[in-house]
């Protein structure tokens, strides 16, 4: 059995230490209090069998927890009185510095926490050390310096989560839409360096993936482009190409205009094959400021193009897209494997989405991709037309902001919709299972909880909008001056930008399924479950819809991704609550609104059902389904699609897709049960069990993973069930 040490190491669960605590504590009280060492052996077995029942390495502060808990059983309470106070100066001599010893540990690549902590990050690589000490220092500014004490309690305690702590202290944002069409038409500024309008679709390919890495750099959330603005970089190639073939040809007799443009259009594709290659590549080995891959995802909408021409040109880019990501990127080993960005999303539309549709080539392209590569991902124009409906009762497809997270409908100065440009200031997630479970099955009292916590967050969120407030443009001239987001002069601040709906502040929450079902026995998949889940999402939209009214901000209810949390917020309910059947006795809560992932549904009913939810989920959110390897039921993955255009405003389809390098093996890489309880991944075929040695993606929540993931997000991987 393995323990968390403090700083984050993992270490053999060792009894003996425990009995010489105990021990000490015991010989420091008179005679007639002290416990016999049968007890004191009896306090370190039982705490030992308790441990090994929660089925995961538990931190060294729960096992202290769990020692005093059996000292107070045996009603030794000056023992106990003895052995809390040692404690408790062990703890003030560790505040006297609190980021040395997690610091090292993660230098020396033995901190099991950060080695899990984001399933896109490699914590051996110099880079993502030196971001994740810069982060140690920044959370640790945060706790003592810039949070209300009680706001940090809370997120110790997993009653809510403030995310990405380790970017609090600098004024940076969460994600954003770039602006590439403005930036692109218009040029930019990237390093000092002046870039003006592209004159082909190669320096327009190139130009993005510079603006990419930039962006990456200056805010600590996804990001989102749109093909459609390198749409009309394909004219200017083919004009650009014509006339140079003409040159080239000028001295042929009986060369036809017809011959000149059919010469230019093959090597206008071939230019588009570089572009396309080009993005795909740099993405991939782009290594920005905090030390992983820029988390982009590529929008792939026919209906954004301007005019006929454009809409062709951009369904050229779409499948040159499609076609090379179905390929993939060749591993260390020169192997074809599945990248994690960038992540795609293709809208189903009435352009694509019948067999008689002009463009239903692309889909039947998307649907072979998504069978292998586990992307794109899709929107629903019929739907998000009906979701996303603005002020003027107009509705608007558009993309997320990296995985899941969308901005409200906006309609700027000119009355004109926008939604490139802006951003999310940054999120609060609520654990809506302790809520629940502190409700104790009384609604009245649930309802009083659900207040109180909602307040919290509230207060949570207003420190995420202080701390932007006053942000001046040069804090990141890629963002605010050039382009990307803004067009502001030095030394302007982005007040303005924070209100009045141009970005948005994300209320999270996470565990409706577990909460719903603490509170009523019931399944979300059931009638009087439905009825619940929904009654509590509409509960926490009148808060969103509340706040926003009141100081002008854009809130929104966001469906959390959790990564690393779910296993933080499953520890702190075992803690606070024990095993609760159901409810907490796994490693993992449920993301979101989303159905449990052991459920037995088919993809079909879950899109169904979710649909409900998502739509009460403006801030963000995507569904999905698991399947088997669909590469030769292509029918099968087109059908799924066009019930997603149907039903649903976004999802997705996963499948895996692993790689062993040390016997060649192309199947599903497995995760199994060491001899210590602890999972991990083995190929089937030779036993590799050494992860440096295997290429694996998943969908983690949203996106694809590919560095691993904790003891937590483990098991739901490994306990999910496929719907079709």
């Amino acid at each position: 059995m393995k323990i968390i040490k403090r700083n984050g190491a993992e270490a053999i669960f060792d009894m003996e230490k425990i009995i010489v605590a105990v021990t000490k504590a015991n010989e420091s009280v008179v005679p007639s209090a002290r416990l016999t060492p049968v007890q004191i052996k009896r306090i370190a077995e039982d705490v030992q069998s308790a441990a090994l029942n929660m089925n995961r390495s538990l931190s060294v502060e729960e096992i202290q927890d769990m020692v005093e808990d059996q000292i107070m059983n045996l009603r030794a309470f000056d023992v106990a009185r003895r052995y809390i106070t040692y404690r408790y100066s062990r703890a003030l001599v560790r505040k006297s510095n609190t980021t040395d010893k997690p610091i090292m540990s993660l230098i020396e690549c033995n901190n099991e926490e950060v080695k899990q902590e984001n399933s896109n990050k490699n914590p051996t690589v110099n880079s993502v050390q030196r971001d994740y000490m810069a982060g140690e220092v920044s959370k640790d500014i945060t706790r003592r310096i810039l949070l209300p004490s009680d706001i940090v309690e809370a997120h110790d305690a997993g009653l809510i989560h403030f995310h990405d702590a380790d970017y609090f202290a600098q004024h940076m944002h969460n994600c954003d839409l770039v602006n590439l069409e403005d930036m692109l038409q218009n040029g930019t500024v990237i390093s000092g360096t002046m870039i003006e309008k592209p004159h082909s679709f190669s320096t327009a390919c190139n130009i993005a993936t510079q603006i990419i890495s930039q962006v990456a750099s200056c805010q600590y959330g996804g990001q989102s482009i749109s093909l459609t603005h390198l749409a009309p970089f394909v004219d200017v190639s083919r004009h650009k190409l014509r006339r140079l073939v003409r040159e080239e040809l000028s001295s042929l007799e009986g060369i036809t205009e017809e011959k000149i443009n059919e010469i230019a259009e093959i090597r206008l594709h071939e230019e588009i094959n570089r572009g396309i290659q080009m993005i795909q590549y740099q993405v991939v080995t782009l290594m920005t400021t905090n030390g992983q891959a820029p988390f982009v995802t590529v929008f792939m909408y026919l209906g954004e193009a301007k005019n006929e021409r454009e809409k062709q040109d951009l369904a050229l880019i779409i499948e040159e897209t499609l076609k090379q990501r179905y390929k993939g990127v060749k591993n260390e080993k020169g192997v074809w494997v599945t990248p994690a960005f960038p992540k795609l999303i293709y809208v189903l539309e009435e352009d694509n989405i019948h067999e008689d549709s002009k463009y239903y080539y692309l889909t039947k392209l998307a649907a072979k991709c998504t069978a292998k590569r586990m992307v794109p991902d899709y929107i629903s124009e019929k739907i998000m037309l009906r979701n996303k409906i603005d002020k003027n009762g107009e509705g608007h497809c558009y993309t997320c902001m990296g995985c899941r997270s969308f901005l409200t409908p906006y309609i700027d100065e000119d009355g004109k919709p926008k939604y490139y440009g802006r951003f999310n200031q940054g999120v609060v997630t609520v654990n809506l299972v302790d809520i629940g479970l502190s409700a104790e099955g009384d609604m009245e009292k649930f309802w009083q909880v659900f207040d109180e916590r909602m307040e919290l967050c509230h207060r949570a969120l207003q420190c995420r909008h202080e701390r932007l407030s006053g942000t001046l443009s040069d804090a990141a001239p890629i963002l605010w001056q050039h382009g990307a987001l803004l067009r502001l002069g030095k030394g302007e601040s982005i007040d303005k930008y924070l209100h009045g709906g141009y970005s948005t502040l994300s209320l999270g929450y996470a565990g409706l399924w577990e909460c719903v079902y603490s509170l009523n026995g019931k399944k979300l998949t059931e009638p009087e479950g439905e009825e619940l889940g929904l009654a509590i999402m509409k509960k926490l939209n009148e808060y969103t819809a509340k706040w926003k009214a009141e100081e002008n901000i854009d809130y929104s209810l966001y469906g959390t991704p959790l990564e690393s949390t779910t296993y933080k917020f499953a520890k702190c309910l075992q803690k606070r609550f024990g095993k609760i059947k159901n409810v907490t006795d796994r490693n993992y809560i449920t993301n979101s609104y989303h159905v449990h992932v052991t459920e037995e549904i088919d993809a079909f009913d879950k899109l169904a059902l979710e649909a409900k939810f998502q739509a009460l989920s403006p801030g963000g959110a995507i569904s999905y389904v698991e399947v088997p390897n669909m590469q030769n039921n292509l029918d099968a993955v087109l059908a799924v699609m066009r019930f997603i255009y149907d039903n649903i405003m976004y999802a997705e389809l996963n499948t895996k897709s692993d790689f062993c390098q040390c016997c060649g093996y192309d199947g599903e890489i497995e995760i199994r049960a060491d001899e210590d309880g602890k999972l991990i991944w083995e190929c089937p075929n030779c036993g590799n069990r050494d992860q440096s040695k295997m290429n694996v993606a998943r969908r983690t929540c949203g996106y694809i993973g590919t560095q691993f993931w904790n003891q937590g997000r483990t098991q739901e991987i490994k306990e999910r069930v496929l719907h079709l």
